[in-house]
């Protein structure tokens, strides 16, 4: 149930067709679970707290540095050497002190994901190294969880989301581990990539629109040019095919 200053906190989304006071209430009840506090975890986290969503818990093993500032939004100078995830609460909950918030300072690995992401309506990848992702991919492919991905270098984003059971998942699509390395980036991609991700989750949730299901959207910031491309799901896929 919304309560009266959620009624007008949330009015312009709740005028919207597809969202309602319905969908306002189901954006409400769901729980999201954002891996990273960093270029796409600052914006991803900033809008699904500003659309309303009732639960989202935010992991990060980092803290702030200088460089981190041309792109992490949610980080600001007076911030650093603190956690990401300290602050990243701050922020959000100055935002929304309505949203309930959750943050875990620790490396997501293979042995806690399961614990970390259990629960949860959705995951949402807002990582920087291909490692972790897979470990999410999987977690997300076992516990039956839609998985959000996303990721950036330069002036170049891609997004794709997965529904376990039904698409193609992460590894699908990427059958190695490319090798780690500091990333360009300017920090409007994170901001272009998040802001889809998060639509993504939001549309999800309400039950709306055409997800980037079996499709990796890619986005070229230098030519302003989206293009899309299909995937396939891979039988032999050792997350969600015959090998898993």
């Amino acid at each position: 149930m919304l309560s009266q200053e959620e009624l007008v906190r949330y009015d312009r989304q709740i005028m919207i067709p597809e969202i309602g006071r319905e969908g306002q209430e189901r954006l409400k009840d769901a729980k999201v679970f954002v891996a990273g506090a960093g270029g796409l975890g600052s914006p991803v986290s900033i809008y699904l707290t500003a659309a309303g969503i009732g639960s989202i818990k935010i992991a990060d093993h980092d803290t702030i540095e200088l460089s981190n500032l041309n792109r992490q939004i949610l980080h600001w100078k007076e911030d650093l050497g603190k956690r990401k995830v300290d602050s990243a609460m701050d922020k959000l909950h100055r935002l929304n002190p309505d949203i309930k918030l959750e943050i875990i300072h620790e490396t997501i690995n293979d042995k806690n994901v399961l614990q970390m992401v259990d629960g949860f309506d959705a995951i949402v990848d807002a990582m920087d190294n291909f490692k972790t992702r897979y470990i999410l991919n999987k977690a997300a492919v076992d516990k039956n969880i839609p998985f959000f991905h996303g990721a950036v270098r330069g002036f170049e984003g891609r997004v794709m989301t997965i529904i376990p059971g039904k698409t193609a998942c992460l590894r699908c699509m990427y059958h190695g581990t490319p090798l780690e390395e500091k990333s360009p980036v300017i920090g409007v991609t994170p901001v272009i990539i998040a802001s889809i991700q998060a639509t993504e989750v939001i549309k999800y949730l309400i039950g709306t629109g055409d997800l980037l299901a079996d499709r990796l959207l890619i986005y070229d910031g230098i030519g302003m040019i989206f293009r899309e491309f299909k995937v396939r799901k891979n039988p032999e896929c050792d997350h969600c095919g015959k090998k898993k």
